[in-house]
């Protein structure tokens, strides 16, 4: 599809919510997006009827197993971009398999390498589990959402997909144009 981040390529592992979502924007916007899918089926996967699964759009998929991390490196070979979510693979495992950040980046400074994180990397709930309804609550969304005598339990569309997914994909855009303008993405 033409448009403007035609000509770039996306790498995501496969996961849920706000990755996938970042990567079927970039892909709607002309960005050529390969998943790396799991070898075993997430929860989630199972319970959605994929012809509902709309955040699969606009990209392939490559089934990955631990003996495609060669293959998986080399994609972020130079001229590539990346892009990366995967929940299921926490970030020492990340970099034992050669996919963490300082690797790939070493391999390609120009790369824009994305990551999804709860809270952030540093501070007082980097290492806790985030989810929509805790970032909604600490902003002050949740309260206007439902009625006063019942409490409504939210969609995870305001923090997960509005304040993740989007946040991410703007970020890959700066990254990007920021790649084309340095030596080096920030």
């Amino acid at each position: 599809m033409a448009g403007p981040l035609s000509g770039l390529t996306i790498v995501e592992l496969a996961g849920i919510g706000p990755g996938p979502m970042c990567s079927m924007m970039l892909g709607d916007m002309g960005a050529d997006v390969i998943r790396v899918d799991r070898t075993k089926s997430h929860v989630m996967d199972r319970l959605a009827d994929p012809k509902y699964a709309v955040h699969n759009r606009s990209r392939r998929s490559v089934l990955g197993r631990p003996a495609d991390q060669g293959r998986r490196r080399r994609r972020a070979a130079p001229d590539r971009e990346g892009r990366r979510h995967y929940r299921a693979l926490p970030p020492r495992r990340r970099r034992a398999a050669g996919l963490g950040p300082d690797v790939c980046l070493g391999r390609n400074p120009k790369l824009v390498y994305g990551r999804m994180t709860g809270w952030g990397q540093e501070g007082p709930l980097a290492k806790a589990a985030g989810h929509d309804i805790n970032y909604i609550a600490l902003t002050g969304a949740l309260h206007a959402i439902g009625v006063k005598d019942k409490p409504t339990p939210p969609l995870n569309l305001v923090g997960d997909f509005g304040g993740g997914g989007m946040l991410l994909a703007f970020g890959m855009v700066c990254g990007l144009l920021e790649a084309q303008r340095s030596a080096r993405a920030r």
